[in-house]
């Protein structure tokens, strides 16, 4: 089966679906550092639980100094 690019869809709100699901990741990931709450994403198709801690030390790589 062949999978097309999301950015180059015919329809406006799908195009922009992609940016509003990044947003709301970020979001995620934000709230769970404040909360000190994990997040559970699927990678490869497996489950994986990422800690507060995790996030924290992924946030700080990111952020330049």
């Amino acid at each position: 089966m062949k999978t097309a690019d999301i950015s180059n869809a015919k329809s406006a709100d799908l195009r922009a679906s992609l940016t509003a699901m990044r947003r709301a990741a970020k979001s995620a990931r934000q709230i769970a550092i404040q909360t000190d709450t994990a997040i559970v994403v699927v990678k490869d198709g497996k489950l994986m639980r990422i800690s507060a801690d995790e996030l924290r030390q992924h946030a700080s790589e990111e952020t330049p100094v």
